[in-house]
């Protein structure tokens, strides 16, 4: 991929972030950096093209997903909210660091619950573009999304987070640790109360296959493409791809590690991926962690997919229950992809579903 290398090590730079002690010093204004990096209390904004920001977090409010800015002339378009009101209000205060224009378009990348709920603390007049499917979910049409396991799965264990830094506080007499553990407890109460307060918001927009937004910039318009995939890390996911740029941001789709996949249609995903590899892109962005490094993440991951496919289901007819398959699975022989990958055993959210989709 084109000019990679110095982007590569500006966007992990930016996505590791600063100490929390160091964050909380931060003021809310902006924060310029030589490398063109803008910083504010909760976001770092890192420039990927002219007018074009990866947003990733300080750690000094929970956002869990990441995010991508695009300025036009008069307005601006924002991929995907975060997870909560708390996350989405600092989202959208931190952009003031980078513009005034207006928020127009806000685009859901998918419907989990750390990019979608934050939708309700944008202005009315925002349109929020996603698939019919994100809509669904979030509108109750499938059930309600605060119930379903994989939002309780990744909020039930704040509280016990909480209780353990409160029992190394007591026990820290370090200055600066202690200021730092402080600020990590307040962090993550005010995630758990701002969890407290989500109104599930969808799409008022949807897109069924294509849709493109020209976005007035200086010397003429920029191309905006909203490719809905297909089913796989959820049945409605959408990318956001910038033709002239060559940068597609693919929220949960592709990334660099391993991608939860407790919703996901792992039997169709790695076709999907298909999709987004005949796309032209030099510049490959992610909802978690760094910029995806090269085209070979793609071929790795639905290696991975249909492995994981086939050797669930050789399970599953063995007569093995979605735990203990779980527990047994061997997938170490990806490990040189994904290093996380130490011995058997696999997300058992991820084989339950494909227990699910198989009967």
């Amino acid at each position: 991929m084109k000019n990679k290398k110095s982007l590569l090590a500006l966007v992990a730079a930016a996505a590791i972030g600063m100490s929390l002690l160091t964050v909380l010093s931060i003021s809310s204004a902006q924060n310029v950096q030589s490398s063109g990096v803008i910083e504010t209390r909760s976001h770092v904004f890192t420039p990927v093209a002219d007018g074009i920001y990866f947003i990733t977090a300080t750690g000094a409010v929970n956002l869990t997903s990441q995010s991508m800015l695009i300025e036009g002339l008069h307005d601006l378009l924002v991929v995907d909210s975060h997870v909560s009101p708390n996350a989405g209000l600092a989202l959208l205060d931190s952009i003031k660091a980078v513009s005034n224009k207006p928020v127009r378009y806000l685009i859901n990348t998918h419907y989990h619950f750390d990019h979608a709920h934050g939708n309700q603390v944008f202005p009315r007049d925002v349109e929020i573009i996603g698939s019919q499917y994100t809509r669904e979910k979030l509108n109750g049409e499938l059930g309600n999304v605060l119930e379903e396991s994989t939002f309780i799965s990744f909020t039930q264990g704040v509280p016990v987070q909480i209780e353990r830094l409160r029992a190394q506080l007591e026990q820290s007499n370090d200055v600066h640790e202690r200021a730092s553990i402080q600020g990590q407890i307040a962090m993550h109460e005010a995630h758990l109360n701002s969890v407290a307060q989500i109104e599930p918001t969808p799409p008022n927009i949807t897109v069924s296959d294509t849709m493109t937004i020209y976005q007035d910039v200086v010397g003429g318009g920029r191309e905006i493409q909203l490719i809905h995939t297909g089913r796989g890390h959820t049945g409605g996911d959408v990318v956001v791809f910038l033709p002239h740029e060559k940068i597609l941001y693919a929220g949960d789709l592709v990334g660099q590690n391993l991608i939860y996949m407790g919703d996901a249609y792992a039997n169709e995903w790695a076709d999907v991926l298909e999709r987004i590899k005949a796309l032209d892109f030099d510049i490959l962005l992610s909802g978690h962690g760094p910029l995806v490094e090269s085209r070979e993440r793609i071929d790795a991951f639905q290696a991975y997919l249909r492995d994981l496919w086939a050797k669930t289901a050789e399970l599953k007819r063995s007569g093995l229950s979605a735990e203990d398959a779980a527990q047994q699975i061997d997938m170490t022989n990806h490990s040189a992809n994904y290093p996380q990958i130490r011995a058997a055993g696999a997300d058992v959210r991820a084989i339950r579903r494909i227990y699910n989709l198989i009967e």
